[in-house]
């Protein structure tokens, strides 16, 4: 049997050490380069980091199986067995920007079920973390379970250019949505936006573009507190395909795909 907080241990520790080699870098001229487009950026922090945590599980754990953002683990065709889906620094652009708003944030599934949810607000030394079933905490604070809010009263994570510029979705959709809810707000990180649902900070958070490292680790946190996470069509997540992506408190996952999304198509 899996010795989940075994796990959870040595991935915290390894965090803490990833995070130290980051913040070391800061005063450092970085090797900035661009991966899908312009704004698609890596650095060789992004890389030295996923390839610190590869090395680390392949010793410790040789029969589990990585998917990292920078392509130095895995390329797996199933979730079967123990797999580790890693993105050193979600939130580059903010990285190398602002030494701010960015994580590290790994998630562990088991046959496809998220079993150990991290992610680590290095600046910021806010680490949020799940064991299945064992509750969420931000650093040792216990997290309380999700509760419903309306839309009226409501704060959605989301970016400006998936309003106005929206290859898969007439851009005009989500203007309605945006026009009914208390606010929005954007961090240019993923995991964060994730986070902050958890922690109440934020009552949802969508995005319409986002590889499996990217939600894996904050799925497991706000299904752990009772939250919902689907893609816009209100289907499941695939682990191992990019996703579009609505995690909501309860009852607000409801409330949108009844005003906004009919027969699977938005209205």
């Amino acid at each position: 049997m899996t010795n989940w907080s075994d796990i959870d241990i040595k991935a915290k520790g390894w965090i803490m050490e990833a995070a130290q080699i980051i913040k070391d870098s800061f005063n450092l001229t970085l090797d900035i380069q661009t991966k899908s487009n312009r704004n698609d950026l890596v650095t060789e922090i992004d890389k030295k980091i996923e390839q610190f945590f590869i090395e680390r599980i392949r010793k410790t754990y040789p029969e589990h199986k990585i998917i990292g953002e920078e392509g130095f683990g895995d390329s797996p065709e199933t979730t079967d067995g123990v797999i580790w889906l890693i993105d050193p620094i979600d939130g580059t652009m903010n990285f190398v920007h602002m030494q701010r708003n960015f994580a590290i944030s790994i998630g562990i599934y088991e046959n496809g079920v998220g079993m150990v949810g991290l992610i680590y607000d290095v600046v910021r030394d806010e680490l949020y973390h799940a064991i299945k079933n064992k509750g969420v905490y931000m650093n040792e604070l216990p997290l309380r379970p999700l509760e419903a809010v309306h839309l009226s009263e409501s704060i959605i994570g989301l970016n400006a250019t998936w309003v106005t510029e929206n290859r898969r979705i007439d851009p005009n959709i989500l203007a309605p949505l945006i026009k009914e809810v208390r606010g929005t707000r954007s961090y240019g990180c993923a995991a964060l936006e994730f986070a902050y649902v958890a922690a109440g900070r934020l009552d949802a958070y969508i995005s319409l573009r986002l590889q499996p490292w990217d939600f894996a680790a904050g799925k497991i946190l706000i299904e752990e507190l009772g939250g919902t996470v689907s893609d816009l069509r209100g289907r499941p997540l695939n682990l191992l395909e990019q996703c579009s992506i609505f995690i909501s408190k309860p009852g607000l996952h409801d409330e949108v795909f009844r005003k906004y999304l009919h027969n699977g198509e938005w209205k």
